[in-house]
């Protein structure tokens, strides 16, 4: 199969980058318009390279520097969630929901942004992702048995690639994230792939690194062939 993405470890990331008879700022990108397939979605992961949608302009896929991680090690649970997650007000699961968590997603209101980068287009195709294996999701119910929080994202390989939460119960994503990093850590992994810095993931810990170091991290983690799910 004919590769789509270069090898951001060896692209030369330019500023302006071409499309049609149009010039982008985006010294982020590795190619614009690209088809958002199962395909190229497979191999762009496994690159550290991800897609994300912007109205208006061919879809980007990216592979930003700095890029936001997570080291397990360094995790930092605030004492008021630490007293949420105490309560046990929440079950929660893995995969049992992932198109219900994906569109949930979709639908949540976040300051600063209009609209969202999960399209229909997105849901569709993360959803063939997930039933290929690859896009993992983390649910949260309340004892009703409803859904109220959810996280979901891509296993690239032996390190989680997060990519979204919502919430409808206070703490509930959250806890479905503190959830997942423990279930990541029983299985191996030592950190989590961010993408982009947000206040949240900052005040656990999360930290910004450069480009190649995470992509030298990222081929570590897939030589050692970790079985996240």
């Amino acid at each position: 199969m004919t590769a789509r993405f270069p090898d951001p470890l060896t692209y030369d990331f330019p500023e302006w980058l071409p499309y049609g008879k149009y010039l982008y700022y985006a010294p982020d990108v590795v190619s614009f318009g690209d088809l958002l397939t199962l395909e190229n979605l497979q191999e762009a992961y496994t690159k550290g390279i991800f897609p994300w949608y912007m109205d208006g302009i061919p879809l980007p896929w990216y592979c930003p520097d700095p890029r936001a991680i997570l080291d397990i090690s360094d995790l930092n649970v605030p004492a008021s969630l630490k007293r949420a997650r105490n309560k046990g007000l929440y079950r929660f699961t893995i995969d049992e929901d992932f198109r219900h968590v994906i569109e949930e997603c979709s639908m949540a209101k976040r300051q600063g942004q209009k609209g969202t980068w999960i399209t229909p287009a997105f849901v569709e195709r993360y959803t063939e992702l997930h039933e290929a294996g690859m896009a993992h999701s983390v649910e949260a119910w309340d004892e009703a048995g409803n859904l109220v929080g959810g996280i979901y994202g891509v296993d690239a390989g032996g390190v989680f690639c997060g990519e979204s939460m919502f919430y409808k119960r206070p703490n509930a994503s959250k806890l479905a994230l503190l959830f997942l990093f423990d279930h990541l850590a029983s299985r191996g992994a030592t950190w989590m792939d961010i993408q982009v810095m947000t206040p949240h993931m900052k005040t656990l810990g999360a930290k910004e690194i450069a480009r190649d170091e995470f992509l030298d991290r990222l081929a570590t983690a897939q030589s050692h062939q970790i079985k996240l799910f």
